[in-house]
């Protein structure tokens, strides 16, 4: 892709924008390390990155915004509302009727393999008595002038050549791509990413409900610690899921598109009708494509909707990362157990093993998400001076980060529809535990006025074990009502869970606002 292609061909091009005429085998490779007969290219084993092999089939769902062929169409879609804009000013010599922009339209609504190859070929080889441009944005100008030739022999159009000088008047190639680009990313979000962190989401609800009274040790710098529930610390993530995702709608809502020219500053705009407000066709074009305007930049848009859209979306897998890493510890404390799937392998050598692999491989698909998050929300948001081209190849890689989120999103679903709650485990591990009840005994005491509370319980469990038997020796030496006496001796660590159950119901009392629906009991 060119700096820019406000006229002519492009001159100076992308270092990456011609793909790589497909390489052949060194004189000196061997069978073992050339490549594999019969394996072509396009099949996913002999793909590249995982993304596209190995996760082929968690990840399909974001090809039609994150390929190559997504991102021509939506520069077809921009470059086509363009000219239908342009045709409805006054200042403009051009008219375009009803049936004319219906078929303007069809062709990004109908847009297909055979448009996408013909794009790729006038980049690369040349097509259609047009030379290769060596330039992926004036192919699309290409792609439309042809398609507006059919579309005059059929009868549609009057004169195509007559519309000619107004496909991309005026524009950079980054009043297109930024466009385009967002109009990708949002759906891209909305219809595929939100809607997978709203499973684990829900699953996550569903066992806080469950489970609201499964009493369970809580472990604070890995000790044994006021006992919780399983079903609150479920309810703490789908919580957390549910504000991170109102932080991605936020974002999602804030993505914002620019079309100012080669500076940011409307000038060939200006120089070619300088008494039509483009300012203000800026703005409304840029609306009706459903983004916010940007009315400052340069000749890139700034990308900080990009980047906020980013880190809102770590903020997500944070979160997950998070339950990913507890998740595993439980499983390893055998407070979770796991189905296990008919003819699945755990370990090729110890044929007992369940693993906890979902959660193991959400871990590492977030962590890698969020290193290519964090780089292009550093990388998208700088530009040497009014432009440089160093951020056009690393957008590529958008897609490839939000596949790492998918696969992360669902495996983590999977983890989460495997696990059972041993509750048996729990209640053991809690009876084994006394000393947890010491908190509630320090404090009932304060309570009642004992200055020594704290130092009473602190005295007979710190860095020792302890039976309820011994705590209710220490009881019965106390000098307290015996209603007090009563209450210390029914202390339980299972029954000393606060409110717990009670918090979870909180989950359903999350608004919209913070990225939950309301959800009956």
């Amino acid at each position: 892709m060119t700096d820019d292609s406000t006229s002519g061909a492009g001159s100076t091009t992308e270092a990456d924008s011609t793909p790589e005429a497909d390489s052949t085998p060194e004189a000196d490779s061997t069978p073992e390390d050339g490549p594999i007969a019969g394996l072509d290219r396009t099949d996913p084993l002999a793909a590249v990155s995982p993304l596209d092999g190995r996760y082929a089939s968690r990840t399909a769902p974001l090809s039609p915004y994150a390929s190559e062929g997504a991102l021509m169409r939506a520069r077809t879609r921009v470059e086509v509302e363009y000219l239908i804009a342009l045709a409805a000013l006054e200042a403009t010599p051009i008219a375009i009727d009803d049936d004319v922009v219906e078929a303007l339209r069809s062709l990004y609504t109908e847009f297909s393999a055979a448009d996408a190859r013909l794009i790729k070929a006038l980049e690369v080889e040349g097509a259609a008595g047009y030379a290769a441009t060596n330039h992926d944005v004036k192919a699309v100008e290409y792609f439309l002038r042809v398609r507006l030739e059919a579309l005059a022999e059929a009868g549609v159009v009057d004169d195509a050549d007559a519309l000619f000088p107004w496909i991309h008047f005026g524009l950079t190639s980054e009043d297109v791509n930024n466009l385009a680009h967002r109009l990708l990313v949002k759906p891209a979000v909305e219809t595929v990413l939100v809607p997978a962190i709203r499973e684990v989401r829900d699953a996550l609800a569903d066992l806080a409900r469950e489970h609201r009274a499964t009493p369970m040790l809580a472990r604070t710098h890995g000790q044994p610690a006021t006992p919780t529930t399983f079903g609150k610390e479920m309810a703490v993530y789908a919580a957390r899921l549910g504000r991170a995702l109102g932080r991605v709608d936020a974002a999602v809502d804030g993505l914002s598109g620019k079309l100012a020219g080669a500076s940011g500053t409307y000038a060939a705009h200006a120089a070619a009708y300088p008494d039509v407000d483009w300012r203000a066709f800026s703005a409304s074009f840029v609306g009706d494509l459903g983004l916010d305007h940007t009315p400052l930049a340069t000749q890139v848009n700034p990308c900080d909707d990009l980047a906020a859209l980013f880190d809102a979306l770590r903020g997500v897998n944070d979160v997950l990362l998070d339950l990913d890493v507890d998740a595993w510890l439980y499983v390893s404390d055998r407070y979770l157990g796991q189905r296990a799937v008919e003819g699945e392998t755990g370990s090729s050598t110890m044929p007992h093993k369940v693993n906890p692999i979902d959660f193991e491989n959400s871990e590492g698909n977030l962590s890698k998400a969020n290193a290519d998050l964090v780089f292009l929300a550093d990388y998208v948001t700088s530009s040497r001076l009014q432009r440089d081209l160093s951020d056009s190849t690393v957008k590529r890689n958008v897609g490839a980060a939000f596949a790492h989120c998918l696969i992360g999103y669902s495996k983590a679903g999977d983890g989460l529809s495997k696990v059972v709650p041993n509750e048996t485990v729990m209640r053991e591990e809690l009876a084994g535990t006394p000393e947890v009840i010491g908190e509630a005994v320090q404090t009932i005491l304060r309570r009642e006025g004992d200055v020594e509370a704290y130092e009473r319980v602190k005295e007979l469990s710190r860095g020792r074990r302890v039976t309820l038997e011994d705590f209710r020796a220490l009881f019965d030496e106390l000098d307290v009502d015996a209603d007090v006496r009563a209450e210390l001796n029914a202390l339980t660590p299972e029954g000393y869970v606060g409110v717990a159950a009670d918090l979870v119901t909180d989950v359903d009392d999350i608004g919209d606002a913070d990225g939950l629906e309301d959800v009956e009991e």
